[in-house]
């Protein structure tokens, strides 16, 4: 057990706190080798001061679940964002402003392909090759999925195979990361790889800690930046960047859907297909396409002349795998932005409508077959899915016409010799009568079936979307939709139904590109976001003075005489609460003994504000906090020393920020006022 420090009597205290004995030591009672000293207010505000940039250029990563794509912009012209450049391969009909979000592994595990170069190759490679050949799709839905991700975290190709996950991760870094720095250095000679360039990686809102280490983690791994530059690389939340875009916005840049009426999927005069002004915008888009510079205002944009102060707007991001809500307040006249609400969402993105149609699929020709086929015609099974993405993309509400998708002709064959029956005696069997065979070999989708598909996904969406009855929330004056999914005229007609006549539902023209812009003005300027809310209670366990009729007897601990009370909860922040950037929450620890050169402090983490001790219901271990000590300066005294407060102490003063995209720990020794290396670890839990 670590020795207990006595706080000073004029040590800080937690305001609100009225104590009648001193303030207790606050020693974690698994964590043998520290001490803590003295409760800091939680968080107080450093004032960081504007720096001027340190990099010349800023390139940001929208790594999405079913597309990806990279953006860059030079800080010495800061108003120009540059996109990608147009990527070979894709659908026809489809404009390509992003790359699918797929990899290629050669049998050896080395890494040949990604977007529609791994999707193209693979299609063409022979059935029985294929097998051997490692495909990944869609696979950042994995590092949601998984509650206990470390970085030995597993990825399950198409054919079965297993990849480390990072490995996977860092491949597709790697790709941006080469393709990026090609095209920055087209358009600037001057622009050197090191430190020149900080690079910008979005996230989803709702993905917790590990999930963003891990993102950081595979960033190093790809050599985006090095480990000992973290500040190289930014993690960005996905909806929080399209706020960030959204402020820019001009009126001749958006669709209103508020302005548009419907009944049954047209206007109120019937002439007009509900969404054919964002298919106009769409196709404007797509005849620019040669133009890859966006150039965005310096201020805000017109729209936001109609808010008034302390209204407040929604960012709902529909992507591929999630669904992302943030609820914001911009700051006038700074134009910095607040956040109003802890981010929420959920696994509700389009993949949702994937999985339905595969579910369907295993209800005309049996769960088995599917599973069977899959495995033995991965590739074949790849284009049946890449062909119902692209009809997918077409459906809308109202139209008549079905949809047809083609069924790869291994498909057709290997069902016949699978069960010894055509498709088409396999779906007359099933009774599905709204979905019919065409002689021409495809299923036809009703406009029926499209709806059962579209259904469970678009309504968890719109019940997302419009459940939020928090106090913060009253009084949205608009709500933006963005994200991939946000181009589907269904989710649009869904959307505008439920929530049409208590908000402006706003959707931006490139609306695909939207977070991309925003990541990259984001790593322009890291501190527009100026409050985030926690979403989690974060701390420490410790030891307290034991109160007799207060504190249970099984958590009684008596050391050197005196009583302590084990495992109580110190909390750095709470549920919800309002965290400004630079705001920061401080604790001091002493070694246990002389000579020890590290401290490890458990992280405890809780969804739920009603915890006292970290052996509550709900309460889980979620990291650790490591503190490496150096060596004390000659005539220093390098551990703990005798008496309570005396003078042999040594005092580490660690700080904790909970204000940014991620956690982060800085420490210093206070005899010596020298950095303490400090780090905190999510992913080894």
């Amino acid at each position: 057990m670590a020795d207990v420090v006595q706080p000073e009597p004029n040590s800080l205290q937690i305001p609100g706190d009225t104590l009648s004995a001193p303030s207790s030591p606050a020693t974690a009672r698994n964590d043998c080798s520290i001490a803590p000293l003295t409760p800091s207010p939680s968080p107080r505000v450093e004032v960081r001061p504007r720096m001027s940039c340190p990099f010349s250029v800023v390139v940001a990563i929208d790594f999405g679940t079913t597309s990806s794509g990279y953006a860059f912009s030079f800080t010495q012209d800061s108003e120009a964002i540059h996109m990608m450049k147009r990527w070979e391969g894709g659908d026809p009909g489809v404009a390509n402003q992003k790359s699918p979000t797929c990899l290629l592994l050669t049998p050896e595990l080395r890494f040949h392909s990604f977007g529609f170069a791994a999707r193209d190759f693979y299609h063409d490679l022979d059935p029985e090759e294929a097998r051997h050949w490692l495909y990944f799709d869609k696979f950042k839905m994995k590092i949601h999925s998984t509650s206990d991700l470390t970085m030995e975290t597993e990825l399950d190709a198409v054919n079965g195979r297993r990849v480390r996950a990072i490995e996977v991760f860092a491949h597709a870094l790697r790709f941006f990361r080469e393709h990026a720095l090609k095209e920055v250095k087209d358009q600037s000679s001057s622009v050197l790889e090191g430190e020149a360039i900080r690079w910008v990686i979005t996230v989803p809102a709702v993905w917790k800690q590990p999930a963003k280490q891990f993102m950081r983690e595979a960033a190093y791994l790809a050599g985006l930046v090095s480990p000992d530059c973290p500040e190289q690389l930014l993690i960005a939340l996905e909806p929080e960047a399209a706020s960030i875009y959204c402020r820019k916005l001009r009126l001749h840049q958006v669709i209103d859907l508020s302005l548009q009426p419907i009944t049954n999927g047209f206007d109120l005069e019937g002439s007009r297909p509900f969404d054919s002004s964002f298919r106009q915008a769409r196709e404007q888009l797509r005849r620019s396409r040669h133009s890859r510079t966006f150039l965005v205002e310096s201020g805000t944009g017109e729209l936001w002349s109609e808010l008034q102060t302390g209204d407040r707007y929604i960012v709902a991001d529909c992507g591929g795998g999630t669904v992302d809500l943030t609820v914001h307040q911009i700051e006038q006249p700074q134009g910095t932005l607040k956040e109003l609400y802890k981010a929420s969402g959920g696994p509700h993105g389009a993949v949702g409508v994937d999985l339905a149609f595969e579910a369907m699929l295993c209800q005309i020709f049996g769960e088995d077959f599917i599973q069977s086929f899959k495995a033995k015609r991965p590739a074949a099974w790849v284009d049946l899915t890449i062909a119902f993405e692209a009809r997918k993309r077409t459906a809308a509400p109202g139209r008549a016409n079905a949809l047809n998708i083609s069924l790869p002709f291994s498909f057709i064959d290997y069902y016949k010799r699978h069960r010894g029956q055509s498709v088409e005696a396999a779906l007359r069997k099933s009774n599905m009568n709204i979905v019919k065979w065409s002689s021409q070999g495809m299923l036809r989708l009703t406009q029926e079936a499209m709806n059962e598909l579209f259904q469970p996904t678009i309504v968890n969406i719109v019940k997302h979307i419009g459940a939020d009855g928090k106090a913060e929330v009253h009084g949205v004056r608009f709500l933006f939709l963005v994200g991939g999914f946000a181009e589907s005229p269904m989710l649009q007609k869904a959307v505008q139904r439920a929530l049409g006549r208590t908000c402006r539902i706003i959707i931006p023209h490139d609306v695909g590109l939207t977070i991309l812009k925003g990541a990259v003005l984001f790593g322009l300027d890291p501190t527009v976001v100026r409050v985030r809310r926690c979403p989690l209670i974060y701390g420490v366990g410790v030891l307290n003075r034991f109160v007799e009729g207060r504190h249970p007897r099984d958590k009684l601990l008596i050391k050197d005489g005196r009583q302590w009370c084990t495992d109580i909860l110190d909390r750095f922040v709470c549920v919800d609460q309002s965290v400004a950037l630079g705001e920061v929450v401080r604790r001091s620890y002493t070694p246990a003994r002389l000579g020890q050169r590290k401290i490890i402090i458990n992280i405890y983490c809780s969804a739920t504000d009603d915890i006292t001790y970290i052996t509550d219901p709900g309460v889980r271990k979620c990291g650790t906090i490591t503190l490496d000590l150096p060596e004390p300066l000659p005539g220093a005294v390098g551990g703990a020393g005798g008496g309570a407060g005396g003078p042999e102490r040594r005092e580490i003063r660690a700080t904790m920020q909970f204000g940014d995209t991620e956690i982060k720990v800085t420490a210093v020794d206070v005899m010596s006022n020298r950095s303490v290396r400090a780090s905190i670890d999510f992913l080894s839990n």
